[in-house]
C-alpha cells in the first residue's frame, strides 16, 4: 500500500506468502527460462534437491525431484499466484525479528563485525528489542541466510573479478542515485532520484527516468516500460533498498518469469556496471547542465533521454563496442511479453481483503464498493497505487471492478430488502 508516495507494508502473513512463492520460483526459473546446465529436467531437479534449502522464514528443508516438477507444472498453469502456499501451519504467530531488531543487527555487525550472535543477542535484550526468550540460534540462523558476516561487514576484504553476461537480457541490473533539486508542480524545490536499468552484456540502459521519490511503485513502472519495450530479462539484479527488496516486486518479476536477485548487503561494488552508468552520466552529461534551468521532471526527462542516446551509441572502453551494438548482436536470446494486456495484468499490485458485511473493502486508505456475491469472502484486489478507481477483484479468471465508495449515492439506491412492517397497523 501508499501513503505519501511510498508502499506501507501489507500483512505479514501475505509478505510470507510471497517470499514463499518467490523462492519457489527461483528454484524453478531455471526451468522455465530453458537455460538450466543439467543434461535433463528430472538432472535439474534432482540437483537442486540433493541438500536440504533454506526457505525464506528460516527454516530447513529438504524438498523430492517430483516437488520441483509439481511447482513447473503450476506455474505453468497459473503463474506465481499459483506457487502461493494453499495452508499455513503459522497463521497468527509473530515473527521473531522486527524490521527495528534487523535494522539494529545490521548496525551492530558494521560497527563491530567480530560480535558474534550471542553477544548480538544479549545487546538487543538489553536495548528492549528482543524478548529474553529468542534463542541465540535464532540469530544465528539470521545471519547466514542473509550472509550477514564478518566478509559481508568488511567488504574491502572480498575479492573481485570482472564478469559479464554472455548476452543481452541475461541480467540487467537497477539502482537509484541522488540527483539536484527540481521545482516540483508547485514551484517548491525537490530532491530528483534518478532510477536507472542498465543490461550486463552489453551496457545498453535500457531504463532511465526522474522522479520525486525513491519508491516500490516508480520502479515498478521503469521496469514495465523497460520490459515492454526490450522484453523480459532472465535475472533482475538490485540492492536491499525499499524500491527493490518488497513483496510486490517480486511477485510481479516471477508473474512475468524474472528471476530477481538481492546483491551482498552494503556491497554497490557488485552492481558496478551500473554504478558506472550513473558515473557516465554525470561526466559526460550532468556536469555540463545548468539544473537551475529545469522547471519540471519532463524537462528534465527530456535532457535524460538525449544523455541516454549518446551513451548507448558511444563505445565502451571495456568491449570496445558500443551498448547499441551489443544489443543488435543477441537482442533475440531473450523472449518478448506474449501481449500489452498480459503485462498490465502481470504488473498490477496485488493484496487480500476481507469483504464486509456492508460489500466494502478499503485499500490504501480508500473504500471501495465490492459485488454483494463476495460479502464476508476474503478476495485477491488487484490495484495500481495511483489508479484506485481502477481496482478490481479476480476471481475465477474473471474481472469484478470495484469503485469508490459514495454513500449519499448509495443512499438513494432502492434495496431488494424483503417484506417489511407496516407499523401503523397493529399486531394481531
Amino acid at each position: 500500500m501508499q501513503k505519501g508516495g511510498a508502499l506501507m507494508p501489507e500483512s505479514r502473513d501475505q509478505d510470507k506468502d510471497r517470499e514463499l512463492a518467490y523462492f519457489r520460483f527461483g528454484l524453478i526459473a531455471p526451468i522455465i527460462q530453458g537455460n538450466y546446465p543439467d543434461a535433463s529436467l528430472i538432472a535439474y531437479c534432482r540437483r537442486v534437491t540433493e541438500h536440504p534449502l533454506t526457505r525464506p522464514d528460516g527454516t530447513i528443508f529438504q524438498y523430492k525431484p517430483k516437488t520441483i516438477e509439481k511447482w513447473v507444472s503450476q506455474y505453468k498453469s497459473g503463474g506465481m499466484d499459483a506457487l502461493l502456499p494453499q495452508s499455513r501451519s503459522d497463521k497468527g504467530s509473530a515473527r521473531a525479528l522486527s524490521d527495528e531488531c534487523i535494522a539494529e543487527i545490521y548496525r551492530i555487525r558494521e560497527r563491530f563485525p567480530r560480535l558474534d550472535a550471542v553477544q548480538i543477542r544479549l545487546r538487543l535484550i538489553q536495548d528492549g528489542l528482543l524478548k529474553a526468550s529468542v534463542s541465540p540460534r535464532t540469530i544465528q540462523r539470521f545471519l547466514k541466510v542473509n550472509h550477514v558476516n564478518l566478509q559481508s561487514a568488511s567488504p574491502t576484504s572480498k575479492q573481485r573479478m570482472a564478469f559479464e553476461e554472455p548476452f543481452f537480457g541475461s541480467m540487467w541490473q537497477a539502482d537509484t542515485s541522488y540527483f539536484p533539486y527540481i521545482p516540483d508542480d508547485s514551484g517548491k524545490l525537490q530532491r530528483t532520484f534518478l532510477m536507472l536499468i542498465v543490461d550486463d552484456h552489453s551496457r545498453f540502459i535500457v531504463g532511465a527516468r526522474f522522479f520525486f521519490a525513491d519508491n516500490a511503485y516508480n520502479f515498478q513502472k521503469l521496469l514495465k516500460d523497460a520490459v515492454a519495450t526490450y522484453g523480459i530479462p532472465h535475472k533482475l539484479y538490485t540492492d536491499h533498498g525499499a524500491a527493490y527488496e518488497n513483496s510486490q516486486l517480486a511477485f510481479i518479476c516471477g508473474s512475468v518469469g524474472i528471476h530477481l536477485i538481492h546483491a551482498p548487503v552494503r556491497d554497490g561494488a557488485s552492481k558496478g556496471k551500473v554504478e558506472r552508468a550513473f558515473r557516465v552520466l554525470r561526466s559526460r552529461w550532468l556536469d555540463g547542465l545548468d539544473t537551475k534551468q529545469i522547471r519540471s521532471l519532463q524537462e528534465f526527462d527530456i535532457e535524460l533521454t538525449e544523455a541516454v542516446r549518446l551513451h548507448n551509441l558511444t563505445i565502451n572502453s571495456n568491449t570496445k563496442q558500443t551498448p547499441m551494438e551489443r544489443y543488435l548482436a543477441s537482442r533475440n536470446r531473450i523472449s518478448e511479453p506474449t501481449s500489452r494486456n498480459w503485462l498490465d495484468e502481470a504488473f498490477m499490485n496485488r493484496i487480500r481483503r476481507r469483504v464486509r458485511s456492508d460489500s466494502t473493502i478499503s485499500v490504501q486508505n480508500v473504500q471501495l464498493d465490492v459485488p454483494m456475491q463476495f460479502i464476508n469472502q476474503t478476495v485477491d484486489v488487484r490495484f495500481l497505487p495511483d489508479a484506485i478507481h481502477e481496482a478490481y477483484i479476480l476471481d475465477g479468471g474473471i474481472h469484478f471492478p470495484l469503485k469508490p465508495t459514495d454513500r449519499q449515492a448509495n443512499s438513494r439506491v432502492k434495496r431488494n430488502s424483503g417484506p417489511t412492517v407496516d407499523y401503523t397497523k397493529g399486531v394481531k
